[in-house]
Formats: C-alpha cells, sequence, structure tokens
C-alpha cells in the first residue's frame, strides 16, 4: 500500500506534470471506484488543474472554477488502498482496459489515470467542492500528520493509549500516513518491539520513538533523488528491514525476523528490539487487527 512518502512524491510529480492542463473529459470505468455523484464527473470537463497535495495516505488533485456551473472550484480525493495508482500518461487508455478506475483526458492529448491491478477493486475517488475535504469522514478523523512531524507534545498524548504500537502507529487515528511498510522501519529506527503498548514508553522511549519519524522525510528525499518526471509503477523502497526477514540487521548483524498475520507481516530486530526474544506467530491472534 502507499504510505506517506509515496503518496508525497506522487502529489509532488503530478502537479508538476499537470498544473495548468485542461480538462476534456472524465470517465470512470470502474464504476464502484467514484464514490459520489454530486457534483458529477463531468462537472470536470473544461476545468484546469491547479495543482496537486496529500493528506495522510490520499492524494488530492485541484481543479478550477468554471463559468459554466455553480460547483466552483473541485478537488478529487483519491485512496490507492493497496494496490492502486495514480499516474499520468501520454497516450490515452483504451476503455477496455480493466486496470484504468477513472480516466481524467487532457486537452493536450494526456490522460490522468487511477489504475488498480489485482481483483479486488477497493481503490477510490470522490469529487468534492473546495472545502470539502477536509469535512470527508476519511479525512475529518485523522490524526495528526506523521510528516512533516507534528509537536512533539502532540505525538506524545497521540500514542498515549494501551495498544501495541504496531497496530497504534498504523491507526491513521492516531497519526496520519503510516502504513504496515514504514511502521516496521520507525520502530526498528527507534529500536521499540513492535508490541510494547503506548501507554508503557517512558519519555525517552516517546523521544526515540519521535524521532525515528524522520525515516519518512528520509524516503521522500531518497525518492526525489531516484524518480525522474515520471512515476514508475514500483517505487524504490529504501527499506532496511520491512520484508526483510532472513537477512543482517543493518545495524548489529542479527538475523531479520517476522512475525506473520493473517492478511500482513511485521519485521524487526530481535536483538535490538525484543531483548534477544523471536517473537511467536500470531497469525491467529485478534490482539493485531
Amino acid at each position: 500500500m502507499p504510505e506517506l512518502p509515496e503518496v508525497e512524491i506522487v502529489a509532488r510529480r503530478l502537479g508538476a506534470q499537470l498544473e495548468g492542463a485542461e480538462v476534456e473529459s472524465a470517465l470512470a470505468p470502474g464504476m464502484v471506484a467514484l464514490k459520489t455523484v454530486d457534483p458529477p464527473l463531468s462537472a470536470l470537463v473544461g476545468r484546469t488543474i491547479t495543482g496537486t497535495r496529500r493528506v495522510g495516505k490520499m492524494p488530492v488533485v485541484r481543479f478550477s472554477a468554471s463559468p459554466t456551473d455553480d460547483y466552483g472550484e473541485l478537488e478529487l480525493l483519491v485512496h490507492l488502498m493497496s494496490a492502486g495508482r495514480l499516474q499520468a500518461f501520454d497516450k490515452r487508455a483504451s476503455l477496455r482496459d480493466r486496470a484504468s478506475r477513472v480516466l481524467i483526458r487532457l486537452a493536450d492529448g494526456r490522460e490522468l489515470r487511477l489504475r488498480e491491478f489485482g481483483s479486488k477493486q477497493r481503490a477510490w475517488a470522490k469529487l468534492l467542492r473546495a472545502g470539502e475535504v477536509e469535512r470527508d469522514e476519511m479525512v475529518a478523523t485523522l490524526g495528526p500528520e506523521a510528516w512533516p512531524t507534528p509537536p512533539l507534545a502532540d505525538f506524545a498524548r497521540a500514542i498515549d493509549q494501551p495498544r501495541h504500537l504496531h497496530p497504534l502507529l498504523r491507526d491513521q487515528r492516531t497519526i496520519a500516513g503510516i502504513g504496515r511498510q514504514w511502521v516496521d522501519e520507525i520502530l526498528w529506527e527507534a529500536r521499540l518491539s513492535p508490541f510494547k503498548k503506548g501507554s508503557e514508553l517512558d519519555a525517552e522511549e516517546v523521544e526515540r520513538l519521535y524521532a525515528a519519524l524522520h525515516v519518512l522525510g528520509d524516503a521522500i528525499d531518497h525518492y526525489e533523488q531516484v524518480i525522474g518526471d515520471e512515476l514508475p509503477n514500483k517505487m524504490p523502497l529504501p527499506l532496511k528491514v520491512h520484508k526483510q526477514e532472513g537477512k543482517p540487521c543493518p545495524r548489529c548483524g542479527t538475523t531479520i525476523e517476522a512475525v506473520y498475520f493473517a492478511e500482513h507481516q511485521t519485521n524487526y530486530c530481535p536483538a535490538e528490539q525484543t531483548g534477544g526474544r523471536v517473537l511467536k506467530d500470531r497469525r491467529l491472534s485478534r490482539l493485531l487487527k
């Protein structure tokens, strides 16, 4: 699933590519992907893309007002879920392209395309009036953004909960933008067990965890250096521990271990995060939901 660093670079690259482009037509071949009906997607016709931004793990595309309706400025809020991609293409997709969920065709021949791979169609988009994005239920319930980092006091309050750090930090209501891959990296950087509870952290551990959020900014800097003007289908993830089980820890050389869940896994260094203890498989545990 694209997380904060990946969505941030998507928003930056699309903004640089598409700002000023006029919309010629807008279609939603994947009907289940479009979650709003008013304004209709056709309201984008004739509007100009004025920029892009990110909220949590969701990219937002902004469009100008139109003299032909009263909707004013519009924004397309997109959730990529686990397999979605929001990309610009020089050539237009065939309507038979099964991966395409939303197609925004531009007057210059290019196309902004929401695509999703795999059998599960979970990526979605909402076309909203300016100002409605922050009131949308998916956005209004977000915790503080993980990057740029919030004030330490706000972060400390947010994580002061009797929940394991791994699901706590992935909960977008706690802090926005962190998912399964970057929570592993943050906890490894902070040398904290994924199963230590937020309310059990002492002041020094809270500060270590807070400082570890820098890995998100580091990842964005990495993408700025290695990704060109066009977004790749697969991001060059700079991961040190996530899905690196069996490899040596980059700091101490201990073998990276994994704990498997029903649908995902977490990776950690036993020597640095769990006092040398290899954690049991929790595939059937309800504690990690």
